[in-house]
């Protein structure tokens, strides 16, 4: 089933890179998989967009040198919320 499908491609791409859960659905679709599989890779997979957002956020700031407000914004531009975003850059 392809929904299925989609959730096996989410969580293996949670398993090498940091996603938000805007990214990772845009991803989905990317390979192929329409909104709807998209939508229930990533409301499925089980991750904790927070937890993403930090794990974003050290990468982030171990290649390269950022304002805790900068690093907001480009979490917030790689589909963060705010929220998110905030909480990522205050843990990373």
């Amino acid at each position: 089933d392809w929904n299925e499908q989609a959730l096996l491609k989410a969580k293996s791409y949670l398993q090498v890179s940091a996603f938000s859960r805007a990214g990772l659905a845009e991803q989905l679709e990317y390979e192929g998989f329409t909104e709807s599989q998209a939508e229930f890779g990533v409301a499925t997979c089980g991750a904790d967009w927070r937890e993403q957002a930090v794990e974003k956020a050290r990468s982030y700031l171990d290649i390269m040198s950022l304002s805790f407000n900068g690093l907001v914004e480009q979490l917030e531009y790689e589909g963060f919320t705010y929220d998110e975003a905030r909480y990522g850059a205050e843990h990373a």
